[in-house]
């Protein structure tokens, strides 16, 4: 239990309109740290004017926000595309600050984003990753993702290929 007066500990929010500006540092500090890491670049992220980063937080995917000791070092969504089989939904948008890595911010924000897709009637979240990020697969095989077969390349970055991973939900 924090001290009185103090931020607690890692804690993991759900997106609401209010934190707009804190998604938007936390998502543009995640492209300069990983750009391979998403389909958005950081020039077409930094181009968004403040309605549409509004706009996403009030109306967009479900996003959670990691919090450290009221620092946020972290985020996770999940976006149900229309490609996808009934039933499914992808994990999108999972990065977790440098310091933070290591700490439980990663675990927590993709329990956090399990437990709503379960929640939401959903049986199975899929991802796709960079093949590259050997750190992340290894993270989404010990989170019980499994490779599915599939592979795919960033439509911005042809030489980025992707693999994807899904796990089935109770």
């Amino acid at each position: 239990m924090a001290e009185p007066g103090l931020a607690p500990p890692l804690r993991v929010e759900r997106l609401g309109p209010e934190a707009w500006r804190t998604y938007r540092d936390v998502r543009m500090a995640a492209l300069i740290d990983s750009p391979r890491a998403f389909w958005t670049t950081y020039a077409e992220a930094a181009a968004r004017d403040d309605a549409s980063w509004q706009q996403y937080a009030s109306t967009g995917p479900a996003t959670w926000l990691a919090v450290d000791e009221g620092r946020p070092v972290g985020t996770v969504g999940l976006f149900a595309a229309e490609e996808l089989a009934p039933g499914e939904v992808y994990l999108v948008g999972m990065w977790v600050a440098a310091p933070a890595r290591g700490s439980g911010a990663a675990e927590a924000l993709v329990d956090a984003a399990l437990a709503h897709a379960a929640d939401a009637g959903f049986r199975r979240v899929v991802l796709d990753v960079a093949r590259e990020n050997t750190r992340a697969c290894r993270f989404y095989l010990r989170r019980g993702f499994a490779l599915t077969g599939e592979t795919g390349t960033m439509p911005w970055d042809p030489s980025c290929v992707e693999v994807r991973m899904a796990r089935d939900l109770p």
